[in-house]
């Protein structure tokens, strides 16, 4: 057998393998996938595909394991029983017709409904924030659920965990859940959970990466939810990690960086939802079931009845909604309110998000707004922490310039991590969700959306403190970016669609 033909035998065997590879990923790709996104695969595939297939085997797989999303349906159902006839009582006249349509479609996809009678506070501080969450532990009486995304014990949290220590002392059932990855890649991860088993405090991990214990799913599908409740009655949630406003990060500090973030204080029936999230999350990871004991039913009924034994409506005060969101649902709840809410502007949207690359449906609902005549504006920073991400975000800037939407710097060294946005004066969201495909398909996330404009109003002096801090960016000076910059920014851009 001469060196010819074995070489054309393996050319040949080589075509067959690739054309067996491309043909199996034009199958399985596409289902239940974006086309940019199965786009974005099948191509990396083609031209790549040993790296390609490897990479689809660890992080094609969008969605948690089978057994998780169905315990999730599965808390729903529970959720959707308990509330029953005494979630709101009644649509409110003076909502919006297409508002009311919004509410109705969070509760069909997340079983929590929304309720009036709440107080809404915000925490621009990030000292300030983690101060008063310690504040309400140390009031703290049956139970303190905390939940974040990255959780550290360092000279900015030491308070916080020296409440938590207090709360335990008193016979408070403290129990806290942090993301596996995300907290165990700190370098002070060991002294932190040593902080925690001293102190008595009940912890788990948030979607633990134990293949050899049985418990795996794709790596990088992780829980960024924050969240805090005391008693049931006090609630906090927002974009701030429990961590120093550098991250712990020698890199951070190198470079100076400190994060700017908010936070949304609540009292009132919305807390149970927020209580709720938390339940089905410590169930899910632990097995353990706290609804008996520890208001699993988000209607918070006798907290919102008035005094004539009536549910509150939504006049009572703020109202509010809970919504979960994440791969442990089969629809992304938060990308379709975020859609709805922008759809159903009338005067101006104002959005925050520190990771903005958007998909195709939100660069139209955008864009679609700026040709109604809509006043938008997009707050965004100046620099990034993040390489591939600023990148791919800066890639949209063009776009939305040219289509009118106001684009705002948040300055350097600051990483403007708040994640918000506001419609016309009386609607806002604020929560852990990132305006960027990771957010609406990859990670667990949290929203909260409020009617109210006295609400709005204190949301409105957050962005215009993000105005005097930083500056308005043009198109014409957008335009003068050097090539080396665009060309990696529309690089960035398409690697961001493999999800």
């Amino acid at each position: 057998m001469d060196s010819t033909f074995l070489a054309n035998l393996s050319w040949s065997l080589a075509v067959l393998v690739h054309a067996a590879i491309v043909i199996t990923a034009l199958i399985v790709i596409p289902r239940g996938r974006k086309p940019t996104a199965a786009m974005a695969w099948i191509l990396l595939i083609v031209i790549l595909p040993g790296i390609g297939v490897v990479l689809y085997l660890v992080i094609g797989s969008v969605r948690l394991p089978a057994k998780r999303r169905a315990e999730q349906a599965r808390i729903d159902g529970i959720i959707r029983d308990r509330v029953g006839a005494n979630g709101l009582q009644q649509i409110e006249a003076d909502w919006p017709r297409w508002f009311q349509r919004v509410v109705q479609q969070n509760e069909t996809l997340t079983a929590l409904p929304a309720s009036g009678g709440n107080d809404a506070s915000l925490f621009g501080d990030y000292q300030a924030s983690i101060d008063a969450m310690a504040a309400e532990i140390d009031t703290a009486e049956t139970f303190v659920h905390v939940e974040f995304f990255i959780v550290a014990w360092d000279d900015t949290t030491r308070g916080f965990f020296a409440a938590m220590e207090r709360a335990v002392a008193r016979g408070v059932t403290v129990r806290l859940l942090a993301d596996y990855v995300s907290t165990r890649r700190l370098g002070n991860c060991k002294a932190t959970l040593a902080e925690l088993d001293r102190i008595g405090v009940k912890w788990a991990w948030m979607l633990p990466v134990m293949p050899f214990q049985g418990k795996y799913q794709r790596p990088d599908l992780r829980n960024h939810r924050k969240i805090v409740v005391v008693d049931g009655r006090v609630g906090f949630m927002g974009s701030q990690n429990l961590i120093s406003r550098d991250y712990d990060s020698e890199k951070n500090i190198k470079r100076g960086l400190k994060w700017q973030e908010l936070m949304t204080r609540l009292t009132g029936p919305v807390v149970s939802s927020v209580n709720a999230v938390f339940l089905s999350d410590w169930l899910i990871e632990t097995g353990e079931d706290l609804s008996a004991t520890e208001q699993l039913s988000p209607a918070a009924i006798e907290a919102a009845r008035g005094a004539g034994g009536e549910p509150a409506t939504a006049g009572d005060g703020l109202l509010c909604q809970v919504v979960p969101s994440g791969p442990g649902y089969d629809t992304e709840n938060n990308l379709r309110l975020f859609l709805s809410l922008i759809y159903g502007a009338t005067e101006k949207v104002i959005l925050t998000s520190p990771y903005f690359v958007p998909d195709e449906a939100m660069v139209y609902a955008i864009t679609t707004a700026c040709q109604r005549g809509i006043e938008v504006q997009l707050f965004v920073s100046e620099i990034g922490d993040q390489f591939m991400v600023w990148h791919a975000q800066r890639s949209y800037y063009t776009a939305l310039l040219e289509a009118g939407v106001r684009i705002f710097l948040y300055p350097a060294p600051f990483i403007l991590h708040s994640k918000h946005f506001s419609i016309d004066d009386d609607i806002a969201v604020i929560g852990s969700s990132n305006m960027d495909i990771r957010s609406f398909s990859l990670n667990s996330e949290v929203s909260l959306l409020v009617r109210g404009e006295s609400f709005v109003a204190g949301m409105r002096e957050v962005e215009q403190g993000y105005r005097d801090a930083g500056r308005e960016l043009t198109l014409e000076e957008w335009r003068r970016e050097p090539a080396k910059a665009t060309f990696l920014d529309g690089l960035m851009r398409l690697t961001s669609a493999l999800n």
